[in-house]
């Protein structure tokens, strides 16, 4: 079977971790599949190479706009074309319905490709305050349209992003939208063997230092509890935009004797920052999905956040949610897990249990894998048309 995977970015060798739940899924699929991957803007030139198992072609789009993004697309569309032409596609898949979606299903059409759009991002957010999401721009809207009405099934990893979703798909059958997660690498994210007592409880978070995982909740969170008697420590991994001004804020609330900051870490070292930690806390304002909380639910690692992604298919057992933006909220679900020594641990059992019987590696690749064998027989067709 021969799937053409189009996405924005894709790693440029092997020590690269460019998006590194589609790298993870590529090396799982190309054992099972014959598997050619087409990457719009990185790397920023254009190359042809093979990477774990599958053939790599990158367009170089980069950082152009406007015209440039035209050029782009039919770049891509002319590498589909071509490649269709000298070894047939069985199927082509899109991640994110946005720029990759759109070129996809409007080819797929074009040269009779059965087609699946992914949804992974903020393609359906629209966060005026903090300018965030792509409803809130018109080509964006038209974009995401076009990719999920002609796609032929529509994904995504959480049961919030079905619901989003449903409203786009017009008149066509519900049976069109599928949750499938994409998956984490149960061998790299596994528990410590033991894990280390330390004499203040670690409480981390995960994430680029945007306006849309919204730190500054977390920080009003950290505040109140220690307000509240609590002694702790936040370790804030990552890096982003608002790194100058939330650590600002930590300053004037306070916090530079609590809060460290971790910068950005190399994936492959990850899973011993989780291991590390007694909880795993998420701010987020919108998610598609989180990788980062199911890693950490993979360490065995209890999680606490905000009302996204798949955090409430987690709660209560393995997560303890609290509405978007809510500090107060936050700061009582942490308070309830250091308060808990038992109940802490049951809760990262659970989490770890969760993350291997529903969003293994292996387990998402072969969902997908599945879903390709349907569409490429003619089964989704042939339900669509009744």
């Amino acid at each position: 079977m021969r799937i053409g995977l189009v996405v924005p970015g894709f790693s440029a060798d092997a020590n690269d971790w460019c998006i590194p739940a589609l790298r993870n899924l590529v090396r799982q699929l190309a054992s099972v599949v014959d598997l050619h991957v087409f990457t719009l803007r990185y790397p920023g030139r254009p190359a042809r190479y093979e990477l774990f198992g599958a053939r790599i072609t990158a367009l170089g789009g980069g950082e152009a706009r406007g015209l440039g993004s035209a050029g782009v697309w039919r770049r891509t569309a002319s590498a589909l074309a071509a490649e269709h032409r000298a070894h047939p596609f069985d199927v082509l898949h899109a991640f994110w319905a946005g720029e990759p979606g759109f070129v996809t299903a409007l080819m797929g059409r074009v040269v009779h490709i059965p087609t699946v759009v992914s949804l992974a991002g903020g393609e359906l957010a629209r966060l005026r305050d903090i300018e965030y999401g792509g409803l809130l721009r018109r080509a964006e809207r038209i974009k995401t349209r076009l990719a999920l009405r002609l796609a032929r099934v529509v994904t995504a990893g959480s049961a919030p992003t079905i619901e989003s979703a449903t409203s786009w798909l017009g008149s066509r059958p519900p049976w069109r939208m599928r949750r499938i997660p994409l998956g984490v690498d149960l061998a790299m994210f596994a528990p410590a063997d033991v894990r280390p007592g330390d004499r203040l409880p670690r409480l981390l978070n995960v994430a680029s230092l945007s306006r849309v995982k919204d730190q500054a909740t977390l920080l009003r969170a950290a505040t109140l509890l220690r307000e509240r008697g609590y002694a702790f420590e936040l370790e804030i991994t990552g890096s982003g935009p608002l790194q100058g001004e939330l650590r600002s804020m930590a300053g004037r609330l306070d916090l530079d004797s609590i809060v460290r900051w971790r910068g950005e870490i190399v994936h492959d070292r990850l899973p011993r920052e989780y291991q590390r930690a007694q909880v795993f806390v998420l701010s987020s304002r919108h998610e598609a999905q989180s990788m980062v909380a199911l890693e950490a639910a993979a360490c065995g690692l209890p999680v606490v956040g905000t009302r996204v992604g798949v955090l409430p298919e987690l709660a209560p057992a393995a997560a303890r949610v609290a509405p978007v933006g809510d500090a107060q909220g936050l700061a009582d679900a942490i308070a309830g897990l250091l308060d808990d020594e038992p109940s802490r641990i049951r809760s990262g059992q659970t989490a770890r249990t969760r993350a291997v019987a529903e969003y293994g590696l292996e387990l998402c690749a072969t969902t997908f894998h599945n879903l390709y064998l349907e569409v490429a027989s003619g089964d989704a067709m042939a339900l669509d048309a009744s």
